[in-house]
């Protein structure tokens, strides 16, 4: 254990100097547990833990990786994952030491939002799940909570409004939660790829009209494909006037919040919002996997998805007491200590570093624009505002060639 340890320490100091390495061909065959009913040790493995797995990382571990808004990790948070595995502890609920970290985590996430004291949390796996519990919620206000019993079979279609480009977690919620695809109704962008709200108005009649119930809006702070945010602020105002659940898929983009200005003000309006989504383990850099899900009214969270049987009947004292079970908050009973390794991160580095290493990642991708647009051979794509510029070969012979610039553009 202790020389895994060293090589992990190692592995660490040499982060700038290490570059990706695909994978042998014969990887697989090393990895294969088909003979694995004796065991070889627990020297043997951890051996082969640094030998035939760590070597072939995804890479995103070097201060240069910038592909896919993957975070590059913290080594303080390596500390913090070894303590989460000793501990081992269940954070579905019980009254212990790991839910009190969770519950500091989530108070210092929702300062950070801006939603009302009435809000609650609960971290997850990443974007994707906590969309799923956006939604759930977002239907469970639309159709009460007798949903839970008698599903959507009897129910009015819905609609749940997109941009165009938004990511495709949406679609695999909807999925998840019986309705299908079918349900999403894309809107069109304006000339700086945001909702445009005057086509999402269009959408929404026509919906209704049509007999479907617009169930949700779905706004996007930080595409994935060019870094823009939608008017939050517009989109919160328009599902106000409609009584429309307003969801923000900020998986990245929340936490501009953190960022100086004018990045910060991109997330005017998100604190609005019914439901947020977001990832620690993208920009903040926080190792995977980590996200959390945020909705404005603890007590609507807490219905749609409490569910106790009688051997979790909470008890007055003891380890089977406490006033906070996460359980009561998302799909999952059993889950991981996430929240070590995000409040250890949070305690070490403390905010104002976060803050700095955000408005800095900005700062290099208007510089990028500024580099990219003095060019002669290459044009931009779209206008940057956050930390994704999209720009191609325009001219001159690269265009011979194939090229690892492709124009970037939203998804149809």
């Amino acid at each position: 254990m202790h020389k895994l340890m060293d090589e992990c320490l190692a592995r660490m100091k040499q982060a700038r100097d290490l570059p990706w390495q695909p994978k042998p061909c014969d990887l697989a065959d090393r990895l294969s547990l088909q003979d694995a009913a004796k065991g070889v040790g627990s020297a043997q493995s951890l051996d082969q833990l640094a030998q035939d797995i760590m070597p072939y990382a995804t890479g995103n571990t070097h201060p240069k990786f910038f592909g896919w808004v993957h975070g590059a990790g913290l080594p303080v948070s390596v500390g913090a994952e070894m303590v989460a595995a000793t501990m081992n502890s269940n954070c579905g609920g019980r009254d212990h030491g790991a839910i009190e970290v969770e519950r500091a985590t989530l108070d210092w996430l929702l300062g950070v939002s801006g939603m009302p004291d009435t809000a609650s949390a609960i971290l997850t796996t990443g974007t994707s799940q906590a969309t799923i519990l956006g939604l759930t919620a977002a239907r469970n206000r639309q159709f009460g909570h007798d949903v839970r019993k008698t599903g959507i079979q009897s129910l009015p279609k819905i609609a749940v409004y997109v941009r165009r480009g938004t990511h495709s977690c949406i679609g695999k919620a909807l999925e998840a939660m019986g309705y299908g695809t079918d349900a999403i109704h894309i809107v069109d962008t304006d000339e700086n790829m945001r909702m445009d709200i005057a086509s999402l108005a269009l959408a929404v009649a026509e919906d209704q009209a049509s007999g479907r119930v617009p169930l949700a809006v779905i706004g996007t702070a930080g595409s994935v494909n060019t870094g823009s945010f939608d008017n939050l602020d517009k989109i919160a105002d328009f599902c106000a006037e409609f009584d429309i659940w307003f969801h923000v898929d900020a998986a990245f983009g929340f936490w501009a919040k953190l960022a100086d200005q004018p990045w910060k003000q991109l997330t005017d309006g998100m604190e609005r919002a019914n439901s947020i989504s977001c990832d620690f383990h993208k920009w903040m850099s926080i190792p995977y996997d980590c996200g959390a899900c945020m909705i404005y009214d603890r007590t609507l969270h807490f219905d749609t998805f409490t569910s106790r049987p009688n051997y979790l009947e909470q008890q007055e004292e003891g380890l089977g007491g406490g006033d906070l079970w996460f359980c009561d908050y998302g799909l999952e009973l059993s889950r991981g200590f996430r929240a070590l390794k995000v409040w250890t991160a949070i305690k070490s580095i403390g905010t104002d570093a976060f803050s700095a290493s955000i408005t800095d990642n900005c700062k290099q991708t208007f510089l990028m624009a500024e580099l990219v647009e003095a060019s002669d051979l290459l044009e931009l794509s779209f206008p940057v505002s956050s930390n994704v510029c999209c720009f191609y070969v325009a001219h001159g012979e690269a265009l011979l060639h194939k090229s690892p610039l492709w124009r970037a553009s939203p998804d149809p």
